[in-house]
């Protein structure tokens, strides 16, 4: 028994959500589970909420986010959401709660959201957990996003659980874990969607005010406050696409209930970062459409804003509505050009030439199908300053074809690269380090580490990819 404190018990937990009343959650209970094994804590985000990661032990993650101890209520959030384009009611948290909310040294207030915690009343006939290459699968992909630059959830602890789990048409159980995500808020679209489904436009109007007084302070109180809210989301949303997009990852299932109310990334399932640069690429197999191909994140995410008009116009002018969606595209163009150019090293400053150079770079990821992410790999490990004199020193892949794209694309970075000061050169090495990561995250990277957990429970090499990912630090 821990005769210790717990940490974890002793922060300062806000009602911010249960002050809200019944009418958006069910009050819930953790599953029991025989075994607790932690497998995953991030040390980098104890600090974010004030803790010294040397005075947290791993029992007190065990007890606070394995057995749940010393907190109540535990709340399973209501909510809808459209799923591959058709309206589905029968929603709500099925596998997960809303263990607590805290603020941030920041000042900013973040949820601690399970995954994995036993059966709710939206469960629907599942067993409420998580299978363990799920959650290890999360973990990867939120830090690989996080340290791309991408605004994300995190996972703040990972247990594992000692259930046996059986999943689709497998012929074997798999192991059970159940995690801890680590986020601003667990508000979906689809949270929004449901009041509007139930004809409450009372209960929409007090969860935006919720939003903004929590989410969007800045604006808080403003005559137009409920424009301002919407037209911000939309140009966070655009924005954190264009994340994905440069990122070269594809969610896999952008429905409604996976879109969060801040503008931020989680819930990652059959996600995929892309080998090769195609708009047609589709991270999960049921995807037989692929209405959520890598290519069409920005449409999908424009039309899920689009469908969140229809409850937010309880509140907000319909003309607003469609005025803060209109700037989509253009926030959305704005802020992909910009991360792009970063990956090469620059700055988006106004200029024919960077536009041309950046047409041609997607033209030449797309026509080559060399490796999206070992492209910018390269690129940064052999970035040297004399590329600015002699465009012959320029990166030169010889299994790219057709050759007369990458001389073209040798010719115009160096174009590019003449205008700056040697100065601006040493700049350039330091953008392409900061913005490119050393690791692509893709699916055989992935399965090799699950390979040694699932044949030789060894999980040094999840450790090293997940230091590696995090820069090695």
């Amino acid at each position: 028994m821990n005769s210790r404190p717990n940490p974890f018990l002793s922060l300062d937990y806000e009602p911010a959500l249960e002050s809200l009343g019944d009418d958006y959650f069910d009050e819930v209970s953790a599953a029991e589970f025989p075994q607790h094994i932690l497998r995953y804590r991030s040390d980098r985000l104890l600090p974010q909420i004030g803790l010294d990661p040397a005075a947290v032990k791993d029992i007190d993650f065990i007890e606070a986010f394995g057995k749940f101890q010393g907190r109540e209520p535990l709340l399973a959030l209501r909510y809808h959401g459209y799923q591959f384009g058709e309206y589905n009611p029968f929603l709500g948290d099925g596998r997960g709660f809303l263990y607590g909310q805290v603020r941030g040294v920041d000042g900013e207030l973040y949820d601690f959201g399970t995954k994995g915690s036993g059966t709710t009343p939206y469960s629907r006939g599942g067993d409420g957990r998580l299978t363990l290459k799920g959650g290890v699968r999360e973990v990867l992909a939120a830090e690989a996003l996080h340290y791309m630059g991408v605004r994300t959830s995190r996972c703040f602890s990972l247990v594992e659980t000692g259930e046996q789990l059986w999943r689709g048409d497998e012929p074997s159980p798999t192991r059970s874990s159940v995690m801890v995500r680590f986020s601003r808020s667990h508000i979906r679209f689809g949270t929004f969607e449901r009041l509007h489904y139930l004809k409450r436009a009372d209960l929409i109007k007090k969860l935006v005010d919720h939003a903004i007084e929590y989410y969007y302070p800045h604006i808080w109180g403003k005559s137009d406050a409920y424009a301002l809210f919407y037209a911000e989301l939309v140009q966070r949303v655009a924005e954190l696409t264009a994340q994905w997009m440069a990122a070269g990852f594809c969610h896999g299932v952008l429905n409604t209930d996976n879109m969060s109310i801040t503008g931020e990334s989680f819930d990652y399932g059959p996600y995929a970062f892309i080998p090769t640069y195609d708009p047609l690429f589709t991270a999960a197999y049921f995807d037989y459409s692929g209405r959520y191909c890598y290519g069409q994140q920005p449409n999908i995410c424009q039309w899920n804003l689009a469908m969140l008009q229809k409850p937010l116009k309880a509140v907000i002018d319909a003309n607003d509505l469609e005025a803060g969606l209109a700037k989509f595209d253009e926030c959305y163009a704005i802020a992909y050009r910009s991360l792009m150019l970063q990956k090469l090293g620059l700055v988006a400053t106004n200029s024919s030439e960077l536009d041309r150079l950046l047409q041609l770079t997607v033209s030449l990821l797309k026509e080559t199908q060399i490796s999206y992410h070992h492209f910018f790999i390269q690129l940064t490990e052999s970035f040297s300053p004399s590329w600015r004199e002699d465009v012959n020193s320029i990166l030169f892949l010889v299994d790219v074809l057709p050759l007369d794209y990458w001389d073209e694309w040798r010719r115009l970075y160096h174009q590019v690269l003449g205008q700056l000061s040697r100065e601006e050169m040493d700049n350039v090495s330091r953008r392409l380090q900061e913005v490119n990561p050393n690791v692509a995250l893709l699916r055989p990277v992935i399965e090799s580490v699950w390979e040694a957990i699932i044949n030789e429970d060894d999980w040094q090499p999840f450790y090293d990819l997940v230091r590696q990912i995090q820069g090695g630090q």
